[in-house]
């Protein structure tokens, strides 16, 4: 996708070849769930803490690398790795537990860089001091969930943090010197196309450096799954969300690396969107509609 700034193309340029990420668990919890902000988690989040393809959290950090470098051992090319720990909220826990975990991760060589998935109101000062060295030595991708901008939908969703908190976070990574990404939701019920336009000019105007897009996954299990039975709400088709996607890419500030354009859910768990099941598709086609739009200019205005 030579429109856009992929993580693909962005690894080749740091690392100098194709790179894979390794998902991991780390065993922690979340605020939202262990009692500090709720016990239910955020209202589609899995039992899995949006890490069921990570590793088994009963193997080691190195043990669940060996693993998951199994899982790319039949590609042809590259041989370096991103360890990401993916499930909860991963800079949950006492620094010198943090450290610990974050060392045995980046101890092996073919290990060039390290992502953290986690909530901005779980990243302490302590935290991006440690992450700062960490960065001095190897890259570190710091993760923050926002999904949205708008507290109706953050509400609804049970974030748990108002959004000056994560602009704080931000700014802090930033000065860190880490390499900041974020996750945003293109499908909350209640939002227009507008308010998501909003969510994107937004992070346009701070200091990110990666984005992630997704769909809302309704997955059984969840309080999300609940409240679809009982209130049916409309969720985006293929092609609605295909278009969507582009509309969102024109709007983005040209330098965001675009670390995820759609997700895929764990099969025996999805129950809508079941397009989203072939993710290679959804890429494929928006690819696609990207290169027969005649009135792509880059980013635009709200």
């Amino acid at each position: 996708m030579e429109r856009i700034n992929t993580l693909n193309q962005y690894y080749k340029q740091l690392f100098g070849e194709k790179v894979y990420k390794l998902s991991l668990d780390g065993g922690f919890t979340c605020p939202n769930r262990d009692g500090t902000l709720g016990t239910r988690g955020c209202i589609f989040c899995s039992a899995g803490g949006s890490g069921d393809f990570a590793a088994d959290r009963r193997l080691s950090i190195s043990e669940q690398i060996i693993v998951a470098k199994e899982l790319f051992s039949c590609k042809s090319v590259g041989r370096k790795y991103i360890a990401y720990f993916q499930a909860f909220t991963n800079t949950y826990a006492p620094l010198s537990h943090l450290q610990k975990l974050y060392e045995e991760a980046l101890a092996p060589e073919e290990i060039v860089g390290i992502a953290i998935g986690t909530r901005p109101d779980c990243v302490f000062d302590e935290t991006f001091s440690l992450l700062e060295k960490i960065n001095q030595r190897k890259p570190v991708f710091l993760e923050l969930g926002l999904q949205t901008i708008h507290e109706q939908s953050a509400n609804f969703i049970r974030r748990g943090y108002q959004l000056p908190v994560f602009e704080t976070a931000v700014l802090k990574s930033h000065q860190a010197g880490l390499n900041t990404v974020v996750h945003i939701i293109l499908s909350l019920p209640g939002e227009s196309r507008q308010d998501i336009f909003e969510t994107i000019a937004y992070l346009n105007r701070l200091p990110i450096d990666g984005i992630k897009l997704s769909m809302l996954h309704i997955l059984k299990g969840t309080d999300l799954a609940d409240y679809y039975d009982k209130h049916p709400f409309p969720v985006y088709e293929f092609e609605e969300y295909v278009e969507l996607v582009i509309d969102c890419l024109e709007r983005l500030r040209p330098d965001i690396v675009i670390h995820r354009l759609t997700g895929d859910g764990p099969a025996g768990l999805l129950i809508v969107p079941d397009w989203s099941r072939n993710k290679r598709a959804v890429l494929n086609q928006i690819h696609k509609r990207m290169k027969e739009r005649n009135t792509w200019q880059g980013r635009k205005e709200i």
